[in-house]
């Protein structure tokens, strides 16, 4: 199925490993030019050549952005429409991956994923409506969607930014720009959260390895799949929607 998304221009937030590296190497394979931010820039660098050789040379960039800081983000976003051309397509990626229910843990989340996603969108915004193809495509995570864990500020945030962005859909709609959210279930990588639960807290591994159906953890291969789809022109019809890639994970009627 061709996608649609050859010659197409994304950025992609959190990208120098895991889901969002995988996000912006399927990207990059499908033929979109893309520009990559980290805060660490020795790994966003090495991160933009590898994925570019992987994908036969398509132009990836990247650079050091933080999306606390709305100067900085602003800067990079278009900084990379410069050099990329425009922008087509916007995956806001960066959580705090708040656990902890005390109030720093609030803010940050709240700074991270809720309001970085924002400042990421907005910066992004004029460059979208000069597109053909506008998508926004935010990741947030099926802890959102059901009781899990207890009352932690990552759950919370991570389903206001659904809503933030079921909002976005349908007031952008009219400018043929479409807005999606992806909710991987447990993804497994070694430098990801469930890799550290398999090493510090196997118990915990253990208990969520048993209670998915497949019998197994996604890969970020398997969640930038569904981004690749939602962002692509394949899906111009989709908008508003929330993928939950999970493997049967969440007990939940999906309407």
């Amino acid at each position: 199925m061709d996608l649609g998304l050859a010659g197409k221009r994304a950025i992609v937030t959190g990208a120098s490993r895991g889901i969002g590296r995988a996000i912006a190497e399927r990207l990059a394979g499908e033929g979109c030019a893309v520009a990559i931010c980290a805060r660490r820039a020795q790994e966003v660098e090495q991160a933009a050549r590898d994925i570019a050789a992987g994908a036969g040379g398509v132009q990836v960039i990247g650079a050091t952005a933080d999306v606390a800081d709305t100067a900085s983000i602003a800067r990079w976003v278009a900084d990379s429409a410069a050099v990329l051309g425009g922008i087509d397509i916007v995956v806001a990626n960066v959580s705090a991956l708040g656990g902890t229910p005390d109030e720093d843990t609030w803010r940050l989340g709240m700074e991270i994923d809720m309001l970085g996603t924002v400042r990421t969108v907005e910066a992004a915004m004029p460059f979208l409506e000069q597109s053909v193809a506008g998508a926004i495509v935010a990741i947030s995570s099926t802890a959102a969607l059901e009781a899990f864990g207890g009352p932690r500020p990552y759950n919370a945030i991570k389903a206001a930014v659904i809503n933030y962005v079921s909002n976005l859909a349908t007031a952008l709609a009219p400018k043929g720009i479409r807005a999606n959210t992806v909710s991987p279930g447990t993804i497994y990588f070694d430098d990801g959260v469930w890799g550290q639960r398999k090493r510090d807290m196997p118990e915990i591994y253990q208990a969520a390895l048993a209670g998915n159906p497949m019998g197994r953890m996604g890969t970020p291969a398997e969640v930038a799949n569904a981004v690749a789809f939602v962002a692509s022109p394949a899906a111009s019809f989709v908008t508003g929607a929330n993928l939950v890639v999970d493997g049967g994970f969440t007990r939940r009627v999906q309407y």
